[in-house]
């Protein structure tokens, strides 16, 4: 959390001085509007999510089972765990610079720089400096993702739905089926047939995509203190 609070008021200052705006700038206002675009974009990734996992269990002939040693206590944690590294990332990419770049660059120049130092950034959180093919696969996959989640950020003037799309796949992911570094989650998977590593592949470009696909066509645009304007060239 220190770091958290860091992050936002380094932002707090930057937006201060740079365009004298506060943090309300991210788009936490109207409440209930905001959580409902949260809500809409953590369904979303979850069930793509859940889509990919199920496509491959029934490629691998394995099952899932709940596990019994997973106590409420340890959904709550992970959940916790989850909505931390979420957020910070979110707060990094898609809070006040991704704000200050539109305004400054335009919405096509700051979202294509999010994504791009967003794709960079796995780089380094994966640990795969200087692997070139496991560099490109990421950057792309990463990068496509960003991009998305940037695109969503300046459509609805607000952090709260590309926060959603981002803890929807993660919380997925991560803690439902036990795929991330917090280790056995509320689903264990049986012992299968082995499946190319290509299937991958799906999860880091085609689900992307389609998100990508979700917020261009499927969100609506909204008039906020975002640069207006420059939002309709991608339509």
């Amino acid at each position: 959390m220190i770091g958290i609070f860091i992050i936002l008021i380094i932002s707090w200052i930057a937006l201060y001085l740079i365009e004298k705006k506060n943090l309300l700038v991210l788009g936490v206002w109207p409440i209930i509007k905001r959580l409902k675009q949260f809500v809409i974009g953590f369904a979303v990734t979850a069930i793509l999510c859940a889509g990919v996992q199920y496509l491959e269990m029934v490629l691998k002939s394995s099952s899932w089972g709940l596990n019994e040693n997973f106590s409420t206590a340890s959904m709550v944690n992970h959940f916790w765990w989850d909505f931390r590294s979420v957020l910070t990332e979110e707060l990094m990419f898609r809070g006040a610079l991704l704000y200050l770049l539109i305004n400054k660059l335009g919405a096509k120049k700051g979202i294509l720089i999010s994504a791009i130092t967003f794709g960079i950034y796995h780089w380094f959180s994966f640990g795969i400096l200087g692997q070139i093919i496991p560099m490109i696969v990421i950057f792309v996959g990463t990068g496509l993702m960003g991009y998305a989640w940037a695109l969503a950020f300046s459509k609805t003037s607000s952090i709260a739905m590309p926060t959603g799309l981002h803890l929807g796949w993660n919380f997925t992911f991560n803690t439902i089926f036990s795929k991330g570094p917090l280790g056995e989650g509320l689903l264990i998977s049986s012992a299968g047939e082995s499946i190319s590593d290509w299937f991958s592949l799906i999860g880091l470009w085609i689900i992307p995509l389609i998100v990508l696909f979700f917020v261009k066509y499927l969100v609506p645009k909204e008039e906020g203190d975002l640069i207006s304007g420059e939002i309709e060239n991608f339509h």
